[in-house]
């Protein structure tokens, strides 16, 4: 029985750490597809696009620091989603497009495109604050 609870234990953990590294490589991803080009690929401000910006690119390795060391995931997510607007962006986000709204695959049904999108969001948010300095 106590080998059984420690197999098992062991399992959920690997399953975990699993389930974490897929997170975190679909968090890279969707960064390097939305953000990267502009804030770099650490997050510095430094893309390959920042030179051409009429304003200073943030390093947005700093956003907890700017919050107090609080990372505030909502505020980050309402900007991926483009309910709050960021004038450095010329409008609000996505400047990418719909590759964050649930007209990105209409095929899939209404609520099938929202879960979709709705990872996407929260794999780049959760990025971002894996980044904090």
């Amino acid at each position: 029985m106590f080998k059984r609870a420690i197999l098992c234990s062991a399992v959920a953990i690997g399953m975990s750490t699993t389930v974490a590294l897929a997170q975190s490589e679909a968090g890279l991803q969707e960064y390097i597809q939305a953000c990267a080009s502009c804030h770099g690929l650490a997050g510095h401000g430094d893309g390959p696009l920042a030179e051409y910006m009429t304003v200073e690119v943030p390093d947005i390795t700093q956003i907890s620091i700017s919050n107090n060391g609080e990372f505030p995931m909502y505020q980050v997510i309402g900007i991926i989603d483009g309910r709050t607007d960021v004038r450095a962006h010329g409008s609000s986000m996505p400047v990418w497009g719909n590759r964050y709204m649930t007209e990105i695959a209409p095929e899939t049904g209404e609520h099938a495109a929202e879960l979709l999108v709705r990872g996407r969001i929260l794999a780049l948010a959760t990025h971002l604050e894996a980044i904090q300095e």
